[in-house]
């Protein structure tokens, strides 16, 4: 258990170096890019819409998940009742 501790945390930061290579690469710190991202410059408008969308994902996500949690209920409940009808006597 431990091992894998270990194992995933490691995957992790070699993810996280591997993902932000594009960022320290730019000169991070140094003003290279001057604050510009990938988009280009960034107005309100933009920022807002993102945040939006980013609200919009985690409440349809928590949505999903309790409709599918939900389906999974019903169908253990479903399960467990068809077993208790089938036991007889004492």
């Amino acid at each position: 258990m431990r091992r894998r501790i270990a194992t995933t945390a490691l995957a992790t930061t070699l993810l996280s170096l591997a993902l932000s290579a594009p960022a320290l690469a730019d000169g991070f710190g140094t003003g290279g890019g001057a604050g510009e991202g990938l988009a280009g410059e960034t107005n309100d408008k933009a920022v807002t819409f993102f945040c939006l969308g980013v609200l919009l994902f985690f409440v349809l996500i928590v949505i999903f998940g309790t409709m599918i949690q939900s389906s999974l209920d019903k169908r253990k409940n479903a399960r467990k009742a068809a077993k208790m009808r089938q036991r007889v006597g004492w």
